[in-house]
């Protein structure tokens, strides 16, 4: 029978260390979560309470943080948002006692990317106090992305620019030909005859379009961050396109008059000549 070596114990204690690692970073609860969302959506950060505590806990008290500060926190009627998050964070109440914690966060920027962590605050029983005890609960990644897009228009027409979010404060313009930004409209800017914001929605309109309009728009936040990139064409094929569909639309829905006309006079001329064909043959 062979001796096992002190060698032969360091191997095998390694091994039980990678294979207790393994299966605890697949547990669901230690898992790191991964959320997508673009620039102006709503992101939902999953959580459940119920994973890591084996009682109902006597108060719902949430908190969620970063790696560098709180973003939210729930006590019952109390609640604290960080002051960038303002209005824009909350864990549903009536869902909280029955195990969901998920972070809801509305009108997300590309600032809110990164790693959040929640936690309960759970009461623990001391031999001569009551104390207050963090509980780990999830970990998530969000990641925010800014919308992109090509679009094509004719000259005389109209383009309209989504901000997606009201933490939009400019647009810029490069030119096709050009490496310089341009400074194009700001929030505060009043409308022009070209350049018009919508009273209610998140946009911006663009009218009579010109071939020097031909370029890149880049719709920027308070911070400088791209929240949506549209590069733009303008160009007479915008206009043929449109007349080409509206063709096919003809087509689908029934010939028009002179098209009627010209298929009839087609026919014609086909009868008349498969008439003469037949007489020859049979002269």
């Amino acid at each position: 029978m062979k001796t096992v070596t002190k060698r032969h114990w360091v191997l095998i204690s390694l091994l039980c260390f990678l294979v207790g690692s393994l299966v605890d970073s697949s547990s669901p609860s230690s898992r790191l979560l991964s959320v997508t969302s673009k620039v102006g959506d709503r992101a939902v950060l999953p959580c459940s309470w119920k994973q890591r505590l084996e009682s109902t806990p006597s108060s719902c008290h949430v908190q969620w943080a970063t790696p560098a500060d709180t973003v939210f926190e729930m006590n019952g009627k109390d609640r604290w948002e960080a002051e960038e998050f303002q209005g824009r964070v909350e864990v549903p109440e009536e869902k909280l006692g029955s195990g969901n914690c998920s972070l809801i966060i509305s009108d997300v920027q590309i600032g809110d990317s990164g790693r959040y962590e929640s936690f309960m605050v759970v009461d623990g029983v001391t031999a001569t106090k009551t104390t207050k005890t963090k509980v780990f609960i999830q970990s998530v990644r969000l990641s925010v992305s800014d919308h992109k897009s090509l679009q094509s228009r004719g000259p005389g027409e109209d383009l309209v620019l989504d901000l997606y979010t009201r933490h939009s404060v400019r647009v810029v313009f490069q030119d096709r030909n050009s490496s310089e930004w341009s400074v194009l409209w700001m929030r505060e800017d009043e409308d022009s005859e070209r350049l018009q914001r919508h009273p209610v929605y998140q946009q911006l309109t663009m009218r009579k379009l010109k071939s020097s309009d031909d370029g890149i728009y880049k719709v920027l936040d308070q911070n400088g961050l791209a929240v949506s990139t549209v590069q733009l064409s303008v160009e007479e094929t915008s206009t043929a396109l449109k007349r080409q569909q509206l063709l096919e639309k003809q087509e689908a829905t029934g010939l028009p008059d002179d098209a009627v006309k010209s298929s009839c006079s087609a026919l014609l001329l086909f009868s008349v000549l498969l008439t003469s064909f037949q007489t020859i043959h049979l002269l």
